[in-house]
């Protein structure tokens, strides 16, 4: 006899599939049948630890992680389980009524009378083997029950043999004994397997319905329990047994138009059954999601506030579809809370306007533009090379390189002249910025910012002078944070993302009054009125410091700044690395910075409070010797304070070469002829003198606003001295003289040509006849 006749496999039921005449035949088989359990029972090792429900269902895992909100709120839900989708566990009276009749009804219609074994079906299954008639099977709820927690009696792709099935009766008795019929109903409905990859009621109702179980109809009951007995069935054939249930429940009416349902639920995965619609929660925070939650079925609650994510999510939107004609695809925001380290919002990526989703902005390194101007002032400041009155030139300036001359410029193309650092890094100029660098180089620079958290990848040597105007590559995130130090008073701290993470420790890493005076700068409308005017996105209703950045060829773009509680980062630009179209730090982030920094402020019931300055800052009232700047209260370090500030305390005003830089080298284009190649000298500082080279006095030459040479004394505008030299192959070392033919300055430079000629030699005239 084969097996299937005692315990047949789910199949389709006939309500008279056993007769009047095989009665007495389903007595004897159902005693026979008895008798072969209860010795098995004795004497094989078939018997299985039962797990108590509460395991079952402790041990159950989601195939999804999710993340949560600071105040419990769901964030993010994210796969993990790439071989089944499961979602969370669900109580059987969270699961619609009209599924458990179905199920009931369908599969196991004396559940609530029989003790794990419907001792009725297996005498119709071996009744209806015997004369080959297609009966509905003799596994009951609690016998699939068994075959999904045991693995030894999960059914794969062939029958299970006979001591499975003996075993699959003997756990399903077992269940009856220590387990309510409820419970049972709930682990199966959790553990079944549906269509494709979906495991559980909850994932099915999801994907193919979208609404939770507890919100399924009758048809859609009908359609669920259908595929349970065929999980990769056709539409037609899902829709044939799912009728069948509803005129059973003497429903027929909705067995109308229920084929073109089933075929649009069932459209819901693709093709081999694979689920194409992912999820129906939340989808707030997938960048810190996918960095925070590693297994599945973990529930993480972070740092983040719900509102917060929501409101910087959409001021970011916004914003890109305004500046949709300017090339522009993506962005990232994050907020911090300054005293805890918090991470109120982490937005990755622009979402439907990006081709680049995945993404994660706020980690993603960029070139930083001019964002780190404040902590190169900071450091100046803090070593008392300079204070906030310091005048400094916003002049052209050339600056020798490895890899040849440095020639930074504003961004407007214009220069300032004379401007105190307060102007400079208020206005955001560039070349007061380079000036500073080489006071304080590059290597102490590159090593303030590693203390700041940048971790960046190059030495100071690497970057050079061009560290000033944010030529190293950074993340936001770390960018933002290092702004939360300034706000701190120079106390630095890492971040935190979840709050069962520890609380931050804090440690000194700035000078904290030269942090309040970079932190005053950069909250002083007048101090950037010359670049970016009164009026515009930096300005906030509460105490703000700000400062914005543009990378070169407008490929990224910043705004980043603090409040007395919060610290907001904004980044906007393209993730494939494409320039912007006509965009600044002000058009471009400041305005979602702007909006971000005010909702959280709206929501803060705290009084706002400005900075007051700390022990060791005096404030003074100072005044220009040339009046270069208005007259103004400002603030120094104890002991660096001025009343007035004079000129000549000023950088870069003093009489001195400033071309050809000092160790230059000077390439000859082989293509040009020599005599249309000119190099020009020249001083500043001086309106008359002369210059000397290799030993060997030159002729000053005038140069007109005309462009025109003259013979005349030189007096260029701004005292510039200049010549034009035609250059000559090798090391040269060039005099600046005064009219007594003192020497006021000297530099050396090589001149190398693609071939370098030697001079003809001299004629010897003892050999002439």
């Amino acid at each position: 006899m084969n097996q299937n006749a005692i315990f047949g496999d789910i199949g389709d039921h006939d309500k008279n599939a056993v007769s009047p005449e095989g009665q007495g035949y389903r007595q004897h088989l159902k005693r026979w049948s008895l008798t072969v359990v209860m010795l098995l029972a004795f004497s094989t090792n078939q018997a299985h630890a039962l797990q108590k429900f509460a395991d079952v269902q402790q041990e159950f895992r989601s195939s999804e992680a999710s993340l949560y909100d600071r105040k419990g709120q769901l964030l993010q839900e994210i796969r993990l389980n790439p071989h089944e989708r499961r979602l969370s566990w669900v109580a059987l009276e969270d699961v619609s009524p009209a599924l458990r009749n179905a199920l009931v009804a369908s599969e196991d219609r004396r559940f609530y009378q029989h003790s794990g074994v419907d001792w009725n079906a297996v005498a119709a299954a071996a009744w209806g083997n015997l004369w080959n008639s297609r009966t509905r099977g003799a596994s009951t709820i609690t016998m699939q029950l068994a075959g999904l927690l045991d693995d030894d009696l999960r059914r794969r792709t062939s029958p299970r043999s006979f001591s499975q099935k003996l075993s699959q009766v003997m756990v399903a008795q077992l269940l009856e004994r220590n387990w309510r019929k409820d419970q049972i109903l709930e682990a199966y409905l959790n553990l079944v397997s549906f269509r494709g990859e979906l495991v559980g009621i909850h994932a099915l109702s999801r994907v193919l319905f979208g609404k939770h179980p507890s919100g399924l109809s009758q048809r859609e009951a009908a359609i669920a329990v259908a595929l349970i007995r065929g999980p990769n069935a056709t539409p037609a054939r899902v829709t044939e047994r799912a009728c069948r249930i509803l005129q059973e429940q003497h429903a027929s009416q909705e067995c109308k138009d229920l084929e073109s349902f089933a075929l649009l639920a069932l459209a819901r995965t693709g093709s081999n059954s694979e689920v194409i619609v992912t999820t129906t929660a939340p989808q707030l925070a997938p960048h810190l999601a996918r960095r925070l939650l590693r297994t599945p079925g973990q529930s993480l609650r972070s740092t983040l506030d719900a509102g917060v994510q929501r409101f910087a999510t959409d001021a970011l939107q916004r914003q890109l579809a305004a500046l949709t004609d300017r090339n522009i695809q993506d962005g990232a925001i994050i907020a911090i809370d300054n005293a805890s380290g918090d991470v109120l919002a982490w937005v990755g990526s622009s979402a439907t306007f990006s081709r680049a989703a995945d993404v994660d902005g706020v980690l993603a390194l960029r070139q930083a533009g001019s964002t780190l101007k404040p902590f190169l002032y900071e450091l100046a400041i803090e070593k008392r090379w300079m204070t906030a009155a310091s005048l400094l030139n916003d002049a052209a300036i050339n600056l020798p390189t490895a890899s040849g001359l440095y020639i930074p410029q504003n961004y407007d193309k214009q220069f300032k002249g004379l401007v105190s650092v307060r102007t400079a890094l208020g206005s955001s100029l560039n070349i007061p910025a380079v000036r500073t660098l080489v006071t304080v180089t590059p290597t102490a620079f590159f090593e303030r910012l590693q203390q700041l958290g940048f971790q960046l990848r190059e030495s100071g040597d690497y970057y050079g002078y061009s560290l000033a105007l944010g030529s190293a590559d950074i993340s936001l995130l770390a960018l933002t944070n290092a702004y939360r130090a300034l706000a701190n008073q120079g106390r630095y701290s890492g971040i935190r993302t979840a709050l069962s993470d520890p609380p931050v420790k804090m440690s000194k890493a700035m000078d904290a009054g030269a942090t309040f005076i970079i932190g005053n700068i950069l909250s002083d409308r007048s101090a950037r009125s010359r670049t970016f005017g009164l009026e515009n996105a930096l300005s906030t209703r509460v105490w703000t410091a700000v400062k914005t950045g543009t990378s070169k060829d407008m490929r990224d773009n910043w705004a980043v700044g603090y409040s007395d509680r919060y610290t907001v980062g904004v980044w906007v630009g393209n993730a494939s690395g494409l320039p912007m179209w006509d965009v600044s730090g002000v058009t471009g982030a400041a305005p979602i910075w702007q909006e971000v920094m005010q909702y959280l402020h709206s929501r803060d019931q705290l009084r706002q409070h400005i900075p007051q300055k700390p022990d060791g800052v005096i404030e003074q009232a100072i005044r220009y010797e040339d009046k270069a700047e208005a007259p103004r209260q400002e603030y120094f370090l104890a002991g660096t304070e001025q009343a007035v500030i004079r000129t000549a305390k000023s950088d870069d005003i003093g009489i001195a070469i400033r071309y050809p830089t000092p160790g230059m080298l000077v390439a000859l284009d082989p293509d040009i002829p020599p005599e249309h190649q000119r190099i020009r000298f020249e001083a500043g500082g001086i309106s008359s003198g002369s210059w000397r080279l290799d030993g060997r006095l030159l002729k000053p030459v005038a140069q007109t606003k005309a462009g025109k040479k003259t013979s005349q004394p030189i007096s260029a505008q701004n005292q510039q001295l200049a010549l034009d030299w035609m250059p000559w192959p090798g090391r040269h070392v060039l005099e600046l003289l005064d009219e007594k033919q003192t020497v006021l300055d000297q530099v050396r430079f090589e001149v190398r040509g693609a071939v370098e000629k030697e001079m003809p030699p001299k004629p010897d005239r003892r050999s002439r006849k």
